[in-house]
């Protein structure tokens, strides 16, 4: 099948690696250069560099709204178009070029989780599922009807970095299974009353509120890795939190105090502890959070929550966590005193912190640099 392909991430690869195995790719579009790191060069997309690599055509609109583009784009002579993670919304008349329509890559089970960041808001939103759908697009935002779905378990210590690369393999699988039986397939009507959002994340959206369960912070940890990262405000500057558990404990101390605990016992299920210290390839040594290599880390930021008699960040005495693991609460190091933050309701529990201007390190190493200790209060990132 003659097939027109539209992505931009490195969550995009698979699905451009499958077709270019299985179909043949007529042409791909992709985002225009854009300036990056320190230096602010102009860089490739992933998918560009992927393309040119395979001597495939490539595109960069700006806007693909522009008039232009319909008549450009119809004389690849594209049977269909596939899209995964592109970047910009589709006009109806970019949509109706191929004579098959245009297929889209979605990482969520639809209808829930509409928009740009569906992998990072479900974990966020302490889900336990997600998936890949595919389906037919329409000039709406992801709502047209499906054509398959294919549902994966969130692993409970699981970062939207780590995820999104399991959905990107499935999501290739899940394409190409489609495309095989798309003359078979009954498209099915998506339920919109069903439906939630997940827009594109802000820096904002990882600010930590310490008055919040620490069960949901470490949810917004692991959401918030490797972008925007969650951060708090210590009294030695902005911290971003990448790893993270939570420890049941019941303190006075308002949210935001540093507080006393044992570190969690490991639990190969993840239960109520701190989130696995491993790099994202696995290695056991502590490095950046699970962001492309080559990438610099965003920089930190704050936010603040407690237990009860301690303020929000304040570390507290915590009894030893129980082995049983609702999501949120991750497996950790081994046993020893620690020293947690008192959030709303139990203690959060950092593993890799990275403080602003400075490398990823163990939160027990942060510390002890900073020269912090129990009863000392961390805060939320303003402004």
């Amino acid at each position: 099948m003659r097939v027109l392909f539209y992505g931009t991430p490195e969550f995009a690869l698979p699905t451009l690696e499958a077709l270019l195995e299985h179909h043949e790719v007529v042409g791909v579009v992709t985002q225009p250069d854009k300036p990056a790191g320190r230096g602010q060069r102009l860089t490739s997309s992933p998918v560009k560099a992927r393309a040119l690599a395979a001597d495939a055509p490539v595109l960069q609109p700006a806007r693909l709204r522009d008039p232009e583009w319909p008549a450009r784009l119809a004389e690849l002579r594209a049977d269909v178009a596939v899209v995964a993670a592109f970047g910009q919304i589709l006009p109806q008349a970019v949509l109706d070029v191929p004579a098959r329509g245009s297929i889209n890559v979605h990482a969520s089970l639809l209808p829930r989780y509409r928009g740009a960041a569906p992998i990072a808001w479900a974990i966020i939103r302490g889900e336990s599922e997600t998936g890949i759908t595919t389906f037919r697009m329409d000039p709406g935002m992801d709502t047209g009807d499906i054509l398959l779905k294919e549902a994966i378990a969130i692993g409970p210590d699981e970062t939207a970095g780590e995820l999104s690369a399991r959905l990107s393999r499935l999501g290739a699988k899940v394409l190409l299974e489609t495309l095989g039986r798309l003359d078979s397939i009954t498209p099915m009507a998506q339920d919109h009353a069903a439906a939630t959002l997940a827009p594109r994340l802000k820096k904002e959206d990882g600010r930590l509120r310490l008055g919040e369960p620490a069960r949901d912070l470490v949810n917004r940890v692991r959401g918030c890795n490797p972008w925007p990262g969650a951060a708090l405000s210590t009294p030695a500057g902005r911290l971003l939190i990448w790893r993270a558990v939570s420890v049941p404990h019941h303190s006075s101390a308002p949210p935001g105090t540093l507080v006393r605990c044992p570190s969690p016992q490991p639990s190969p299920q993840g239960g109520e502890g701190v989130s696995k210290p491993l790099s994202p390839e696995g290695r056991g040594k502590i490095e950046s959070p699970s962001r492309p290599r080559g990438e610099e880390a965003p920089s930190p930021q704050p936010s603040p929550q407690g237990g009860e008699g301690v303020g929000p960040g304040t570390l507290v005495e915590a009894p030893s966590p129980q082995p049983s693991p609702p999501r949120g609460e991750g497996v950790g190091p081994p046993r020893g005193e620690g020293v947690g933050i008192a959030t709303g309701q139990g203690l959060l529990l950092p593993v890799q912190v990275q403080p602003e201007n400075r490398k990823v390190m163990a939160w027990e190493d942060f510390l002890r640099g900073s020269r912090l200790a129990a009863g000392a209060r961390l805060g939320e990132v303003m402004g």
